[in-house]
């Protein structure tokens, strides 16, 4: 068994997810937390771009003094969640700080981390686990979120990258988007799902409601794949005016 997979996520209405050139809003960033606060998730999983954002201070790298065993760690204060969850395949993330938003952090490694870089994660209280070489399982990691930390609903707010890896496995169960009143038209930018493997994916509405500073939060439910219905583009297309 595996958790439950909701995607959340703040875009422009054109799909980008990158703030850059944005008017700042104040406003926006509160609306994102609270619905993140009622989704009421077990854990919440970036990649390692999107955690690099919160490290304290420059990287403090120490030598192991031998081999660790490839195992799930699990830091003495890391409690029963929720979770900041981070992919770092490589080991190449050096937070120096064991919570995120007040959630203890949980780093998905390659079996090919080196030691000094788990010895780092145990000095500085960071739980981790395993999950294949040399590119990460992500079916057997939340698996094992769900195993050896008790996780039953994820939030996945990663980048596009790690978004599109989650559609293009099929562990996305839940869309829960929140669309913001900007037109953004940079090329060249993260979008929602990128470098999905699968191809397109049918969803049905649950909620479409409106928010705070014109903000639509946007509910779906990702259908199996081959489910029957209309496909996208056949003959029967409406023409709008």
């Amino acid at each position: 068994m595996r958790p439950r997979v909701i995607l959340h996520m703040m875009s422009s209405i054109d799909g980008r997810i990158t703030p850059e050139g944005w008017p700042a809003s104040a406003d926006r960033d509160e609306v994102y937390e609270a619905v993140h606060r009622a989704l009421a998730a077990d854990a919440w999983l970036v990649g390692r771009h999107t955690m690099a954002e919160f490290a304290q201070g420059a990287p403090r790298p120490i030598s192991a003094d031998g081999p660790y065993p490839r195992q799930t760690c699990k830091a003495s204060a890391a409690g029963m969640g929720p979770y900041a969850v981070c992919l770092d395949p490589s080991g190449r993330l050096h937070l120096n700080r064991d919570r995120v938003n007040g959630d203890a952090v949980v780093a998905i490694l390659s079996d090919a981390v080196p030691d000094d870089h788990l010895a780092e994660l145990r000095r500085d209280g960071i739980s981790y686990l395993f999950a294949g070489a040399p590119e990460l399982d992500l079916v057997f990691a939340i698996r094992a979120l769900r195993a050896e930390f008790g996780v039953e609903t994820l939030l996945l707010e990663g980048g596009g990258a790690t978004n599109g890896a989650f559609l293009g496995a099929d562990l996305v169960d839940e869309i829960s988007l929140l669309v913001l009143p900007i037109a953004d038209g940079k090329t060249g930018t993260p979008t929602t799902f990128d470098g999905n493997r699968l191809g397109a994916s049918r969803l049905a509405l649950i909620s479409a409601t409106p928010l705070a500073v014109d903000i639509v939060h946007l509910r779906y439910h990702l259908l199996p794949r081959g489910d029957p219905g209309t496909t996208v583009g056949d003959s029967r297309r409406r023409h709008w005016r």
